[in-house]
C-alpha cells in the first residue's frame, strides 16, 4: 500500500513539474522532435503512409483556399461549394519521405469527416464525407515519387447510406466493412454487397452528443469485430450480421466522437489466439453540448481481453487528463500516445490546453507503472491532427486546424508544419544495436516459412523479432485498419559475411493479419530496423 501511496505521489509530482517548465527544460526526457516540412500547403485531416514510403495527405474540399496550389489549368469546379465555385487549390498531397518534396492531388468531392483503408492490392479506398463526398467511393493506387498517380472518383458505385464519420475495417477476404456514420446505425462493405444492413448497437450507443461517431473497429483472431461506440462494446459477427458478445461498458463516459478517446489492439503474438484492446482518455459528457472550451479531460484507460471467456475492464490513469490523442503501434509492440489536448472536447475550437506530452504506453509492464512521460513538442495539434508510424521507425505528426476554414492568426492556428517525433530507440546511444533488414521476401503467403537477413554493429544477444505493422488509415485519434503481428522466428544464426539469418513463419491466416501491405521490422533489443514491404497473400 506505502508503494502505491508513493508512485500516485510521484505521479502527482511529476504531472505538476511538467507544467512548470517549458519543453527546453525537459530535454532530458526521451525521444526526439524534427520539423520536416515547415509548409505543408494543407493541414491533413486524414493521413495514410503508402508501400512506396510516400504519404497521402487529405482535407476537406469545401473548406476554400489552401496554401497549395494545384498545376496550371487544373481546377476543381462546383457550383454548389459555399466557398469557392472555382477551386484551384489543393486539398490533397503527396509527401516522398525521401525528400520531404509535396506534390498537390487533385480531389473533386468533400472528404470532410471521412473513412478509408488499404486494400490487398495496396490501394487506398476512401469512402463519404461531407456534401457531395457522402455517398462517395474514391480510390488511390500508389506509385513511386516520380510517378504521377493521382485520386480516382469511383462513379461506378456508391455508398448505400451516407457516411460521415464513419469507420472502415479490412477483412478477412480483402473486403472492406463500413462502419456507422452520422445518421447511419448500418454497415456495409466494399466492394458493394447488398446493400446497408442495420446494426441496432450503433442506436443503442448513440447519445445527445452523439458518441457513437467513428466507432473503434478492431478485427478479433476469432474473426469477429470487436466495436466500440460511446462506452459500449460488442463482437459482431459481420457475416451473419449479429451480436455474439455484450461486454461490460467501460467506467468513464464516452470515448468516441466528439468525446474524443483514442484505441488500439495490442500486439498478436505467440498462438494468435488472444487479443487485448485498450481505450483511453476522453471528454467529460456535456462538454460538447455545453460548448465548453475549459472542462478537463480525463485520464483513464480501460484495457480488456476481448477474447477471455469472462472479460472486464482492467481501468488505470495516464499521467494527463488527454482527449484527441492519437495511438500508434510501434514496431516494439509499446504504444505512442500523442497530439491532443487537456480540456475541452473535439470539434471547431472546443478544446484548450494542448498535452505537449507524448507518451509510451508499455503493455507488458505491471499497471502502475506502464506509463511513460516523452519529451514534449512545441506545436499544439488538436483537432484534425494525424499520427503515422513511418517505416524507418519514426512517427509522422501532421494536421490540426481547429477552426471551420484556415486561420492563421488564433491562438491555435491552422498547423501546416509538418513533423517527425523519433522513440527512444532511435537515441545515438542505440545505433549499434540497431538492425539493418538487408534481406526478405516481398509477398508470402499465408503460414509459409519464409527467411530475412540481417546486420548489425555489436553482437546480437537472444532472439531477434520481426514484426509486421499495418498501415493505417488516420483521422479523428483513431487509426482505421491499425496491426501488430508478431511472427514465429528462429534464434539468429551468424553467417560467414557477418550477417544472421532468422527464420519466421508467416501469420497462420488472413484472421491474424488480413492480406495486403506490411511493414516488416527486425527489432533487436527493443531497436527496430528500417522496415522492408511485404505482401500477405493467400
Amino acid at each position: 500500500m506505502a508503494s502505491q501511496r508513493l508512485l500516485f505521489l510521484f505521479i502527482l509530482f511529476s504531472a505538476i513539474s511538467f507544467r512548470s517548465f517549458p519543453g527546453s527544460a525537459l530535454a532530458g526526457l526521451p525521444g526526439s522532435w524534427e520539423l520536416l516540412v515547415a509548409n505543408a500547403g494543407i493541414a491533413s485531416m486524414h493521413t495514410a503512409v503508402t508501400r512506396f514510403n510516400t504519404v497521402v495527405l487529405l482535407d476537406r474540399t469545401d473548406i476554400g483556399p489552401s496554401r497549395k496550389l494545384l498545376p496550371k489549368g487544373r481546377c476543381r469546379r462546383d457550383p454548389n461549394d459555399p466557398v469557392l465555385k472555382s477551386d484551384c487549390y489543393a486539398h490533397s498531397a503527396i509527401l516522398d519521405l525521401a525528400t520531404n518534396a509535396i506534390r498537390p492531388l487533385m480531389i473533386l468531392t468533400d472528404t470532410w469527416c471521412s473513412s478509408g483503408q488499404f486494400l490487398p492490392d495496396g490501394s487506398l479506398i476512401q469512402t463519404g464525407g461531407g456534401r457531395d463526398g457522402f455517398r462517395k467511393f474514391r480510390r488511390f493506387e500508389p506509385c513511386g515519387p516520380a510517378g504521377s498517380c493521382d485520386w480516382d472518383e469511383l462513379d461506378d458505385v456508391e455508398l448505400s447510406n451516407g457516411r460521415w464519420y464513419a469507420t472502415n475495417q479490412i477483412l478477412p477476404d480483402g473486403s472492406v466493412i463500413i462502419v456507422g456514420g452520422r445518421g447511419a446505425n448500418t454497415v456495409e462493405f466494399f466492394p458493394p454487397k447488398k446493400g446497408a444492413v442495420s446494426f441496432p448497437f450503433l442506436a443503442a450507443a448513440e447519445d445527445k452528443q452523439m458518441d457513437n461517431l467513428y466507432p473503434y473497429i478492431h478485427l478479433l483472431p476469432d474473426g469477429n469485430l470487436f466495436i466500440f461506440a460511446n462506452d459500449k462494446a460488442v463482437s459482431y459477427d459481420y457475416k451473419a450480421h449479429k451480436v455474439v458478445r455484450n461486454y461490460p461498458p467501460l467506467e468513464g463516459g464516452p470515448r468516441n466522437y466528439p468525446s474524443a478517446g483514442s484505441s488500439a489492439m495490442l500486439a498478436l503474438t505467440d498462438t494468435y489466439s488472444t487479443a487485448v484492446i485498450v481505450v483511453c482518455g476522453g471528454a467529460r459528457y456535456g462538454a460538447f453540448i455545453e460548448k465548453s472550451t475549459d472542462s478537463p479531460a480525463h485520464g483513464s484507460c480501460g484495457r480488456i481481453l476481448a477474447t477471455s471467456a469472462d472479460p472486464r475492464w482492467e481501468m488505470e490513469d495516464m499521467p494527463f487528463g488527454r482527449i484527441m490523442g492519437d495511438m500508434v503501434i510501434l514496431p516494439t509492440g509499446d504504444v505512442l500516445i500523442i497530439n491532443g489536448a487537456e480540456a475541452g472536447t473535439q470539434g471547431f475550437e472546443m478544446a484548450s490546453s494542448p498535452c505537449l506530452y507524448p507518451l509510451l504506453y508499455r503493455p507488458d509492464q505491471p499497471a502502475g507503472l506502464r506509463f511513460m512521460t516523452l519529451n514534449p513538442g512545441t506545436v499544439p495539434r488538436l483537432y484534425h491532427s494525424t499520427a503515422n508510424l513511418l517505416p524507418d521507425g519514426r512517427v509522422l505528426i501532421a494536421g490540426s486546424n481547429p477552426h471551420y476554414f484556415y486561420k492563421f492568426n488564433a491562438e491555435f492556428p491552422t498547423e501546416l508544419r509538418i513533423e517527425a517525433f523519433s522513440p527512444e530507440y532511435l537515441s545515438p546511444d542505440r545505433a549499434n544495436i540497431r538492425p539493418v533488414l538487408e534481406e526478405a521476401p516481398t509477398k508470402v503467403r499465408y503460414g509459409e516459412a519464409f527467411s530475412v537477413r540481417m546486420s548489425v554493429t555489436l553482437p546480437v544477444v537472444g532472439i531477434v523479432e520481426v514484426n509486421l505493422n499495418s498501415a493505417p488509415f488516420a483521422t479523428h485519434s483513431f487509426s482505421q485498419g491499425q496491426r501488430l503481428v508478431k511472427l514465429g522466428v528462429t534464434a539468429p544464426v551468424l553467417e560467414d559475411n557477418g550477417r544472421y539469418h532468422i527464420g519466421c513463419t508467416a501469420p497462420p491466416s488472413p484472421v491474424v493479419a488480413p492480406p495486403g501491405y506490411y511493414m516488416a521490422f527486425a527489432v533487436n533489443q527493443g531497436v527496430p530496423s528500417i522496415a522492408r514491404w511485404i505482401q500477405l497473400t493467400k
